[in-house]
Parts: structure tokens; C-alpha cells; sequence
């Protein structure tokens, strides 16, 4: 049996919809589902935390709000296998630390003490830059999130680089018997020069590149043979809005993870800020291997 999935819940509407989301996704994929709610309640009390009869108000909170989670998962599926988690601890560091034993943790776009007008908070970002294991972070349409398209889109650059997220999203469609569309954006240089004398022999070659490369990655990936339907899409332009674009019928966009070290620690690349921000399903950030 797959290590379990992590939700990460806080009792807002956002945590709520992932929450459900992960639901569906745990009794699809048949594992157990850990609910983890994770807050620094002695920050908030002049006195340690107690487990005891004392208990401070902040920490009653903190149960309360994972265990009324944990019976929202249990009464939406009763055939789920599900526990809950309480931490005394900062929820974005609580939430990498469990990935290390998750195969996957599941959040929502934003938190409590979100600023209204944040497209993405501050812990989905940290943890989708810094977790071991693939995160999904819950956003987009209604439509989208209940999964009503049947279609996982995955963006691909690299096949080697992209195994990972190829074979997650494969798995992906397996379990839930949707269609998988393997999406990979290149570019012409010199089509995007007016100047340029005649721009079809190169616009033909680097067409037959991306033909080529979507063919490699898909030999490279294992899974492909456990898909019924499997769509290779090459477009012309940015892999922003080409995966953006895709993700408008789709019921979850999973990308690799672009990650790289600067002054503020690991972030994201552009491509991945741009799908976890805009995106109108659920987006998948898997690690490279």
C-alpha cells in the first residue's frame, strides 16, 4: 500500500475544499488519509501547552478545528481510513516534515489570516517550494475541483526532468480512469523575428522537436500503457498560458517542480508561481528525482 496523503486543514473555506478533494482522492487511490492541523497555540498563552485538564483555550481551538475536520472527511465517504494529526507547530514547516513520509500532501490555495486579495498564502507557496513529495494545492473552478472534465493535463520540457511529473500525472489518470493530455510549449525564434527571410524550415524543425520530445517522454515514463487515452499536445508559445489555457477542462494540471535557491532560501520558478496563482483546477508541484 502508497504512505499515506496528507491534508493540511485550518478551518478556512479554502482548507475545507481541499480537504473534500482529498477525500475523493484518498478512497480512489485506496490509502489512508492523515488530517493534520498544526498551530504555535503556546505563542498565544502565558503558559506551556497542557494535554491535561488545563487546557488553554487556543489549544481547545486547535482540536476542535482538526477534529471537526476529521468528521467531515469520515461522513463523506465511509469507506475512507482516515486520522487526524494536531502539532504544535508552524504549519508550513509541519507540513513539509510530513512529507517526508506522505506520498502526497494536499492544501488549500489559502489560510486563515490570509490577506483577502492573495491569489496563493504564504504556506501553500513554502510548502509546494520546499516539500519532499508532490503537493496539491486545491484551487480553480467548482466544476474543476469536483472532477468533471475526466482529463489530467501534465506540462512537460525536459522528458528526463520531467519523468516524475509525467508518471505522477499517469497514475493519476489510472485511478480515476480519466483521459491524460501531455502538454509540452516550444518556440520558433526566428518565426518571432518580422525580419527574418523565411522562418518555415525553421518553424518545421522545431515542430519536429517537440513531436520528438513528447514521443521520448512518454517511452521514458512508466504507466503509459495502464492509460487508455493518451493525447500529446505540442504548442507554439509560452508554457504559461499553454498550460493555463489547458487547465480551463481539466480536473488537475501537474507540473515539475522548477525549484531553485536565491536570497530568501528555495523558490519556485515562473511557470510553477504562474499555474499555483492562476490556474483554474487543482495544480500537482512534483519534485524532480
Amino acid at each position: 500500500m502508497d504512505r499515506v496523503l496528507c491534508v493540511g486543514v485550518d478551518g478556512s473555506d479554502p482548507s475545507l475544499r481541499a480537504l473534500d478533494w482529498a477525500v475523493d482522492e484518498a478512497v480512489a487511490r485506496g490509502v489512508r488519509l492523515t488530517v493534520l492541523h498544526a498551530s504555535r497555540w503556546e505563542q498565544y498563552e502565558s503558559h506551556e501547552p497542557s494535554f491535561g485538564l488545563q487546557r488553554s483555550s487556543a489549544q481547545v481551538l486547535a482540536e476542535n478545528i482538526a477534529g471537526s475536520a476529521l468528521t467531515r472527511a469520515e461522513r463523506r465517504n465511509y469507506a475512507l481510513k482516515a486520522n487526524s494529526e494536531l502539532k504544535v507547530d508552524d504549519p508550513a514547516t509541519a507540513l513539509i516534515e510530513a512529507s517526508r513520509e506522505a506520498w502526497a500532501v494536499v492544501l488549500g490555495n489559502r489560510g486563515r489570516g490570509e490577506l483577502a486579495g492573495l491569489l496563493l498564502g504564504s504556506v501553500s507557496l513554502a510548502v509546494a517550494a520546499r516539500a519532499v513529495s508532490p503537493v496539491i494545492v486545491v484551487r480553480g473552478e467548482e466544476a474543476n475541483r469536483r472532477r468533471g472534465f475526466d482529463r489530467i493535463v501534465v506540462g512537460i520540457d525536459e522528458p528526463e526532468k520531467s519523468r516524475a511529473a509525467l508518471e505522477f500525472a499517469m497514475r493519476e489518470a489510472e485511478a480515476h480512469g480519466a483521459a491524460l493530455t501531455v502538454v509540452h510549449a516550444w518556440r520558433c525564434p526566428a518565426r518571432e523575428n518580422p525580419d527574418h527571410p523565411d522562418h518555415r524550415d525553421d518553424t518545421r524543425q522545431h515542430e519536429r522537436r517537440a513531436d520528438e520530445l513528447l514521443a521520448t517522454a512518454l517511452r521514458l515514463g512508466d504507466g503509459a500503457d495502464r492509460v487508455a487515452d493518451i493525447q500529446r499536445q505540442a504548442v507554439e508559445g509560452h508554457a504559461r498560458p499553454a498550460l493555463l489555457d489547458a487547465a480551463l477542462t481539466a480536473d488537475l494540471l501537474v507540473v515539475g517542480a522548477r525549484r531553485r535557491t536565491g536570497s530568501l532560501g528555495m523558490q519556485l520558478g515562473p511557470v510553477n508561481h504562474a499555474v499555483l496563482h492562476h490556474a483554474a483546477c487543482p495544480v500537482a508541484v512534483v519534485p524532480h528525482e
